[in-house]
């Protein structure tokens, strides 16, 4: 019989994942595997009914190439995604077939997942996310599954790369969006606030501003003075012949005498994260009363935009088209040489492979000593020799 590999994309969809797909599945076909789509992530994963006359059409597909061609030049995921963790489904989320069974608030339906993947008869599962969706492809791997990982998040935050599929689309969108935005902005010589995605880390803020798409940026790696960002903006707005100056604000960014991150509501996700999002405001508004200590005390507008979904959506640039390409290829050369448990990756300029259980050891945040200037609340950078590709995102050794 054939071999049959798994495929799942979970977490946050961002351009370079149906290229990913298209990779794998082609090599697979090529080598003699049979390849299955995974729908919605690990949820797929969990309301697959055990029942060969079963309708499953909603949880998995058989891929082919005709399909993955198709797909591969799009953006987003054609397999579906979701931010389902198994081993903590809510009750309302167990699904119907199970809910004799599972009865608790709060279930662990990681046994449901093994039993599935066995009827599947699955011999190798690849996973392509983020930290959260490879968290339990370790769970995973550490129950006896023969899992490969494949980094992908805008936020390019996974631990053991220096690379995740999805970010170099996002900072192109962020410095296209940006650009676009200043001829409003100086237009009406204003400020321009505009907050971007990073929860923890502030990547997509920092290296967009290093390309000159800012004058400043706010991390979630360092609080940040009102005061003095807004001193920094006029000075720049000042010498700005159009009078006007940009900031860009990742949304995990914090005030000094903020205790948490500003979040949309206390809802929160199977990995416990509530829904971030309204800094953007807050600084535009504080920049606003505060601009007129030195202005004459004559308040200054500003333009408030988050970016938010346009960064993550619509097709690949050439960078998200090519990395997918190789990393689908080594998920599967690996398995051709019967290895498991690894995380592919990018290592100053270098692909290659790490251990997947890496993505649990520790975050990957913005290095701010060596990074980022808590003065000026930029980029900081003296040395280019020898750095990764996108200068900052190098990841511990």
């Amino acid at each position: 019989m054939k071999k049959r590999i798994g495929i799942l994309t979970g977490g946050g969809d961002v351009p370079g994942l149906n290229p990913a797909i298209r990779a794998i599945t082609l090599r697979g076909l090529k080598e003699g595997f049979e390849i299955i789509g995974i729908r919605r992530g690990w949820a797929g994963m969990i309301d697959i009914i055990r029942d060969k006359d079963a309708d499953n059409s909603n949880n998995y597909n058989i891929l082919t190439a005709e399909i993955v061609n198709k797909a591969g030049r799009t953006g987003g995921t054609f397999l579906h995604t979701s931010r389902t963790r198994p081993s903590n489904v809510a009750l309302e989320s167990v699904p119907a077939h199970l809910r004799d069974k599972y009865t608790a608030k709060v279930n662990d339906l990681t046994a449901e997942v093994l039993e599935n993947i066995a009827f599947l008869g699955l011999d190798y599962l690849i996973a392509i996310g983020g930290d959260d969706t490879l968290s339990y492809g370790v769970e995973l791997h550490k129950a006896g599954v023969k899992v490969i990982g494949i980094p992908k998040t805008m936020d390019n935050d996974v631990p053991g790369t220096d690379y995740c599929i999805g970010f170099s689309t996002c900072v192109t969108r962020t410095l296209e969006l940006t650009h676009s935005l200043r001829t409003s902005a100086g237009s009406h010589e204003r400020f321009l606030a505009i907050e971007v995605f990073g929860r923890y880390a502030g990547f997509t803020a920092l290296i967009p501003t290093m390309a000159g798409a800012a004058n400043r940026c706010v991390i979630p790696e360092y609080k940040f003075n009102m005061e003095r960002l807004t001193e920094l903006l006029m000075e720049d707005r000042f010498t700005n012949p159009s009078h006007y100056s940009v900031v860009l604000i990742s949304e995990g960014a914090m005030l000094q005498e903020q205790s948490e991150m500003v979040y949309q509501s206390d809802e929160r996700d199977a990995y416990g994260h509530k829904k971030l999002g309204g800094i953007g405001d807050i600084v535009a508004k504080q920049l606003k009363d505060l601009s007129a200590k030195y202005n004459n005390g004559r308040k200054i507008n500003v333009i408030s935009q988050k970016l938010g979904y346009l960064v993550r959506c619509g097709d690949p640039d050439a960078f998200d088209s090519i990395v997918p390409m190789v990393y689908g290829n080594l998920a599967f050369e690996l398995i051709l040489k019967n290895q498991s448990g690894l995380l592919v990756n990018l290592k100053n300029g270098i692909y290659g492979h790490t251990d997947l259980e890496v993505v649990t050891s520790h975050k990957k945040l913005v290095d701010v000593e060596r990074f980022y200037d808590t003065e000026r609340y930029r980029p900081k950078y003296n040395n280019f020799e020898n750095k990764p590709f996108f200068i900052m995102t190098s990841d511990k050794d």
